[in-house]
């Protein structure tokens, strides 16, 4: 018997199907000789967080039910290169690799798999510095047009003083969830944040 295995397939929108997915992710197993006991598949954005199918898959993995996940390619799993290399981690420490169709395989446990750490750990550095840069800008651009983006200190120092890196990233598209994640914060005090400033700015409805 080979390895037991899950399969993994996700696509970005419910317009969109698994079935090509999952028809060359069993052909793949077939030929690698891996026993597929799981099959999952979502239609979810790769920057979504809550993602039911594959946090099934990692419940399997830390449960010790499965050797290896497949996937077609690795942007199928990871929702960016940081939560790639987390989940990665989490993956080692239960004896768990992600095998992409390419062939190659990823385990932090490895020579190779410790580089590949390596590698996307320097790769979600050098996002987080494009963010910042982006942020930064962002904020130039709302002050060069008058934007409040702040208020005086007062009986919320931390939230005024993160008030202005909190609306450059809404405006930069990012989501509460993932600006309160970077910046230390809870949801509701981002939600808080930019609900003043839209008042302040009288775009509160």
């Amino acid at each position: 018997m080979g390895q037991r295995a899950a399969i993994y397939a996700r696509v970005s929108t419910s317009d969109q199907s698994c079935e090509r997915q999952l028809g060359e992710l069993n052909g793949f197993a077939e030929r690698g000789g891996f026993d597929v006991v799981a099959t999952f598949m979502e239609a979810a954005s790769g920057t979504k967080a809550n993602r039911a199918a594959r946090k099934q898959v990692m419940q399997l993995a830390q449960a010790r039910k499965i050797d290896s996940i497949l996937v077609t390619e690795l942007s199928r799993w990871g929702r960016s290169t940081q939560d790639l290399l987390d989940t990665l981690n989490c993956l080692a420490g239960w004896k768990v690799s992600v095998v992409a169709m390419s062939g190659m395989t990823f385990e932090l446990d490895t020579p190779h798999g410790r580089m590949m750490a390596t590698l996307l750990a320097g790769i979600a550095q050098f996002e987080r510095d494009l963010l910042s840069e982006r942020v930064k800008s962002g904020l130039a651009a709302a002050r060069s047009r008058g934007r409040k983006l702040g208020r005086q200190l007062g009986e919320r120092p931390k939230s005024d003083k993160l008030a202005p890196k909190v609306m450059a990233a809404v405006e930069a598209g990012r989501s509460y969830r993932w600006i309160a994640r970077d910046l230390g914060l809870s949801k509701n005090t981002v939600t808080e944040i930019v609900r003043r400033q839209r008042s302040a700015d009288g775009c509160d409805p």
